[in-house]
């Protein structure tokens, strides 16, 4: 297994996980997101252009896939951070996406092991992340990470009303 930086000939399969994890999510809603809405073949567009989306491999199988920028989004401007970073020490992990036909093989922990990885490797000893109140599973996973829930804040979010975002910190420091 490795990661490595998008390129344009990942961008449909990265929109084919996607909306692997949108049709799980109309069967089994978890997650929160909404075909048309987001995440989209333009999400992934937009985030190759700036250099910031991350693809995970398995045998030549991509298994996964984020963002990771140094981006907050705005609903973290009011945020009880136990850490009051300066931003350019802090990296955000955004829209983690794995496939839901590789369930239990560790993917999502590997993720977040390679984001904790390359943030330290960019100065940033600070990690924020969020997701949505009712994904249990990612909640459950980054709890065990060691990240610590700092907030839940209703807001539209990505497009989708009636959010309630966690937001969830750790200090590599």
């Amino acid at each position: 297994m490795f990661f490595r930086k998008a390129t344009e000939n990942d961008i449909n399969s990265i929109e084919e996980l996607f909306n692997d994890v949108l049709t799980l999510e109309e069967k089994e809603p978890s997650v929160g997101w909404i075909r048309g809405v987001y995440p989209t073949r333009a999400t992934a567009e937009s985030a190759l252009g700036r250099g910031d989306l991350f693809v995970q491999e398995d045998g030549g199988v991509l298994v996964g896939a984020a963002i990771i920028n140094q981006l907050q989004v705005d609903v973290y401007a009011d945020a009880p951070w136990e850490y009051p970073a300066a931003d350019r020490e802090v990296m955000v992990l955004h829209t983690l996406c794995i496939s839901p036909h590789t369930r239990g093989k560790g993917y999502g922990k590997a993720f977040a092991e390679f984001y904790e990885k390359y943030a330290l490797q960019n100065d940033c000893p600070y990690l924020r992340i969020d997701t949505n109140a009712r994904n249990f599973k990612a909640r459950a996973l980054y709890k065990k990470l060691g990240y610590k829930e700092i907030d839940i804040v209703p807001c539209t979010f990505n497009g989708i009303d009636g959010v309630q975002l966690v937001l969830l910190e750790k200090c590599l420091k």
